[in-house]
């Protein structure tokens, strides 16, 4: 656990303390909820004195925010610079484009390491205004990146589907968010089936029946 101060090398914590302490945050806001959750009991939860979180976050707000910051850091890594690595000039590179997007962003909604950040990404938690500002402003980027690489594979098909990009993206994103609402480990579907389903319904619909698997 974290510790306000260390006597040596071999007492320092093993993760950044601030990381420590949002990753702590974020599964007490997940299991108790953010209004019943304290900075003290974050404090108790890390054996740290008030004081000493303090030192590192001033509000609970801020640990909200940075939470949330931090999840879109994860989504911006694991999915969107990977995406933009893919050749998408071609039709069957597009679709590889889109289809990675859909498996890597259902791994991050997943991934056991971050479940709680990245659910807390998603909570309807009042922030302050500029703060909330600044983090709709980095979901509606992914968004628009979401919107791009569909319109792209759209017109690459010359996709009769009546469904535009940005409705798909909006549609997309949010079927992706919401699996942590019902998702069960060891359940029927695992992350890969999600991914492959999800592919096929998106495909159908959004881009019109004739895209290829």
């Amino acid at each position: 656990m974290l510790r306000e101060a260390t006597v040596g090398p071999r007492q320092e914590p093993r993760q950044e303390p601030r990381q420590e302490i949002l990753r702590t945050a974020a599964r007490l806001f997940q299991q108790q909820g953010y209004d019943a959750t304290s900075m003290n009991d974050v404090a108790a939860a890390l054996k740290l004195s008030k004081g000493g979180l303090y030192h590192h976050f001033q509000s609970k707000d801020e640990i909200l925010f940075h939470i949330m910051s931090h999840a879109m850091e994860i989504t911006e890594e694991r999915v969107i610079n990977v995406v933009r690595r893919i050749d998408g000039a071609t039709v069957a590179g597009a679709e590889e484009r889109l289809r990675t997007l859909i498996r890597l962003h259902i791994q991050v909604v997943l991934s056991p390491e971050d479940r709680e950040i990245t659910v807390m990404l998603h909570e309807n938690h009042p922030l302050p205004p500029t703060l909330m500002r600044k983090i709709n402003g980095r979901k509606k980027d992914y968004v628009h990146f979401v919107e791009h690489i569909i319109a792209d594979v759209q017109r690459k098909h010359n996709s009769p589907s009546q469904v535009t990009a940005r409705a798909a993206a909006l549609a997309l994103v949010g079927m992706i968010n919401w699996i942590h609402q019902w998702y069960k480990p060891g359940g029927p579907l695992s992350g890969e089936e999600i991914a492959r389903q999800y592919s096929e319904i998106f495909f159908r619909g959004a881009i019109g029946s004739g895209a290829t698997s």
